[in-house]
């Protein structure tokens, strides 16, 4: 089995990542992480990945003049790993029309909210703001415009009465852990197409039987 090369992109404790990383454990898994860049050379996530035997390079975004020559080197370091899909997790930097647009449906993310409901930071003090009764995660391709892109998959979780944002992150993490390593899969084994700037499934039955993926 061919796998799909994946470059994952971190900030911080890479908790995302780590849920790749097990999941690319089951030699069955049809994607394999080629390489983890962080922008950040204290990232929590580098120490989970070199445990696991994985190549990290760090390559700090204080080095470069502008956001265009930052991104050039994220760029050839990713075609020279031979990466196929790129992985955003947690990393913390917007990235440049340029490169969404030279990964144009090769580029993921993972946010806390059911898109396109709450965009941008601080997610969880918007929904609790908004007084919604679920909230969830949403992996998605990456467009130029923040937050927004075709949806892979979602997942729903509740709000509870008294949440915080702490309690309520914490439940929607649980169900990010389980949702990218689907997404990725699903990507991996050919089951995802974009027509029209919407994701179809090859496979009909998919969107139907999704636990990760609740139909209203």
């Amino acid at each position: 089995m061919v796998k799909l090369k994946l470059g994952v992109l971190i900030s911080g404790r890479g908790s995302n990542l780590q849920a790749l990383i097990d999941a690319a454990a089951d030699p069955s898994y049809p994607a394999e992480i080629a390489l983890v860049i962080s922008n950040k050379a204290d990232a929590g996530g580098l120490a989970r990945a070199e445990a696991a035997g994985i190549a990290t390079k760090v390559i700090p975004h204080k080095e470069f003049a502008s956001r265009e020559a930052f991104d050039a080197a994220l760029d050839k370091t990713l075609r020279d790993a031979g990466v196929g899909l790129v992985c955003l997790a947690g990393f913390m930097r917007l990235l440049t029309p340029g490169f969404s647009q030279g990964w144009h449906d090769r580029l993921i993310n993972i946010h806390p909210s059911l898109l396109p409901s709450f965009k941008g930071l601080d997610s969880h003090a918007q929904a609790l703001k908004a007084g919604v009764r679920f909230s969830g995660c949403t992996v998605h391709f990456v467009r130029p415009e923040m937050d927004a892109g075709p949806i892979i998959l979602q997942a729903a979780v509740p709000v509870h009465d008294g949440d915080d944002e702490d309690s309520l992150a914490a439940r929607i993490l649980e169900a990010e852990h389980k949702s990218y390593p689907l997404a990725v899969r699903l990507i991996a084994e050919g089951r995802v197409k974009v027509v029209d700037e919407l994701v179809r499934f090859v496979d009909g039955d998919f969107a139907a039987a999704a636990l990760l993926n609740p139909r209203g």
